[in-house]
């Protein structure tokens, strides 16, 4: 019964708009955003920032960006790692290059060459889709692969290959700690849902869900696939170019080629598979699910008091994250999105039956 809207009158339709047009949600979201950015950082360790938030949040963004193409759009893609790799060199080669660039700079910079990227093999959305726009997308992964092996430019000229970060700062604030690290990414994290939010729920949001639908008659009632397909891409590379910039600097520090494989694109694929496709909390979820279940698993032989190598724990831990994904794809193929979606729905007609 404390989750009703009885008694919150609209009058205009700006507040009939609202991203959260229940009050209840909207002190949902400030509470946790309170935790996340004043709780969390002063109760957790550096091994937590560094082993589980600092990832988690990352991947709910590179996450987000691939939801926006392939949950919003429809376009499938295998080659997200290619353009998280791309925003990571690029703002590399950004700060690597010219003397004193900003690190928002080189990450806003990286993100626009990962979008120039993607806006080119998106091309081939405009005449293929489906199994086929797939295999064409993953051509991107296996060619930004040979680039950053191949090409000394990329790194610099770097002998070994590998590339290290630059201290990060931003206007005088020197970012070292790990907690600093969770702050930063949060904060991206946080402003890039919300434009990504609006953005879906403005027109060419809409664009994007009625290509997803059925492109045939989106064409026919006057959207332009053009506009629409190459803006997903663009938009989505966007993120997801950031989102690697972020992977590059904060979490790892120093990175090779590698580091952007096919095991990280399908990864992501699989996240807003479970979270959720076409929502931007499905993103997170999936995120979480990915990033804190495999932690969850490997933990409970030693709750348990089973002797068993570490070789097998991790054996253990791949069958059973394995099979609890097609459980959730058979239980809710939806997503964790959808049960959320539906737990909220009970709570706005409890104790009554729904």
């Amino acid at each position: 019964m404390f989750y009703r809207e009885n008694g919150q009158f609209k009058t205009s339709y700006a507040a009939d708009q609202q991203i959260f047009t229940i009050a209840q949600d909207r002190y949902a979201i400030l509470g946790l955003l309170a935790i996340a950015f004043l709780v969390i950082p002063l109760v957790a360790s550096d091994y937590t920032f560094q082993a589980i938030l600092i990832p988690f949040v990352i991947m709910s963004l590179g996450a987000l960006g691939l939801n926006i193409l392939v949950g919003y759009c429809g376009q499938i893609s295998l080659g997200t790692a290619a353009f998280m790799a791309v925003g990571a060199y690029a703002a590399f080669n950004f700060q690597a290059r010219f003397e004193n660039m900003p690190l928002l700079i080189a990450l806003i910079g990286g993100g626009l060459c990962a979008m120039a990227v993607g806006v080119v093999f998106g091309l081939p959305s405009l005449r293929i889709r489906g199994l086929y726009l797939a295999v064409a997308t993953l051509a991107a992964q296996f060619f930004i692969d040979w680039i950053t092996t191949r090409a000394a430019w990329v790194t610099n000229n770097s002998s070994s290959g590998s590339v290290s970060a630059k201290a990060l700062e931003i206007l005088g604030w020197q970012i070292d700690t790990p907690m600093e690290k969770y702050l930063l990414c949060l904060a991206i994290l946080c402003v890039l849902a919300l434009g990504a939010k609006n953005l879906v729920r403005s027109s060419v949001g809409r664009e994007w869900m009625a290509m997803r639908d059925m492109d045939v008659a989106a064409s026919v009632i006057g959207i332009r696939p053009v506009y629409a397909k190459l803006s997903a891409f663009a938009v989505s590379s966007f993120i997801v170019g950031i989102a690697g910039a972020l992977w590059g600097f904060v979490h790892l520090g120093s990175w090779e080629p590698a580091a952007f494989g096919l095991n990280q694109s399908l990864q992501l694929l699989f996240m807003i598979i479970i979270g959720g496709l076409g929502s931007i909390v499905g993103s997170i979820f999936g995120a979480a699910f990915f990033v804190l279940l495999p932690l969850f698993l490997n933990q409970v032989p030693h709750w348990m008091g089973l002797p068993i190598s570490t070789a097998t724990a991790t054996y253990l831990e791949h069958m059973i994250f394995g099979a609890l994904i097609v459980f959730f794809l058979i239980v809710e193929p939806h997503g964790l999105a959808k049960l959320w979606a539906t737990a909220r729905q009970k709570l706005r007609v409890w104790p009554f039956p729904h």
